[in-house]
């Protein structure tokens, strides 16, 4: 079986492209070739062959692939199986958020991690789903900038950040004034003299959630008051901003357990 699917997400409204790959191969082989950008990928099943730095990567399933920038690299299956896999390539600049002395060197392209191969596995789903730019930019940033923090040989930056509540609060309101077209975190960011790592940990720091959860969820609680008005759950969608009624339904039923339209008929039968 020989399939692969490429999404482009955006970081932030208007912000810079990055792509995403699905992949799974049972024979194709790729020719040695470079990337402008990272190569990172999640092996989800099966194994692999990549030729690189003169010597053979075996990732499996669980395990992280770091390609620099720059560097040839080849990919095959090890097994008659095939193997099965998920990437994104990032700038450079993605990984140097959180850490010091420039571009991140990954000394071990393979790396053992099963907490951050999980994280960057469901992110990758969720966003070639249904890739919104303010959870591309809330979600991606941190974890590149872990996975830079945890495994190159950049040093990480100072983590303490003084009104970290207050910078999240500006945060939030900005959020919630401007729901249908938020402000990408780089703007939020760079108005405050901040970096967008910055940004977000002080968000998640004092929210408990990143902030395109927070506006989900707040969406969600102006959505129910549509939805009783009468609304259809289509029409309400578009009016709180989500992308179409389905990214409606799977923030609603996160939050409250049911689908816009059972909650609809229930609190319109409430009424008669």
């Amino acid at each position: 079986m020989e399939q692969a699917r490429w999404t482009r997400a955006r970081l932030g409204r208007c912000g810079p492209p990055l792509d995403l790959l699905t992949a799974r191969f049972d024979r194709h082989a790729y020719a040695s070739h470079a990337h402008e950008q990272f190569s990172i990928g999640i092996c989800v099943g099966g194994a692999e062959v990549i030729d690189y730095r003169g010597g053979h990567l075996r990732p499996g399933p669980g395990s992280i692939v770091v390609l620099d920038p720059g560097e040839m690299h080849t990919g095959r299956p090890a097994a008659s199986d095939g193997y099965a896999y998920r990437a994104l390539y990032p700038d450079p600049s993605l990984l140097t958020d959180g850490t010091l002395g420039g571009v991140p060197y990954f000394r071990e392209p393979l790396l053992d991690d099963p907490e951050l191969a999980a994280a960057l596995s469901r992110a990758h789903r969720a966003l070639s789903d249904c890739p919104d730019p303010l959870e591309t930019e809330s979600r991606l940033p941190w974890l590149l900038t872990a996975l830079a923090r945890r495994h190159s040989t950049s040093r990480p930056s100072a983590d303490t950040l003084p009104g970290a509540a207050h910078i999240a609060h500006a945060v939030r309101d900005r959020l919630a004034d401007e729901l249908l077209d938020p402000p990408t975190l780089a703007l939020l960011a760079a108005e405050q003299g901040l970096s967008r790592y910055q940004l977000l940990r002080a968000f998640r720091t004092t929210m408990g959630i990143p902030p395109y959860a927070w506006l989900a969820q707040h969406r969600v609680h102006r959505a129910r008051g549509l939805l009783e008005s009468g609304l259809r759950p289509a029409e309400t969608a578009a009016l709180v901003g989500f992308a179409d009624q389905a990214h409606l339904t799977r923030w609603f039923r996160r939050v409250l357990g049911v689908t816009p339209a059972v909650y609809r008929n229930s609190v319109q039968d409430d009424r008669r």
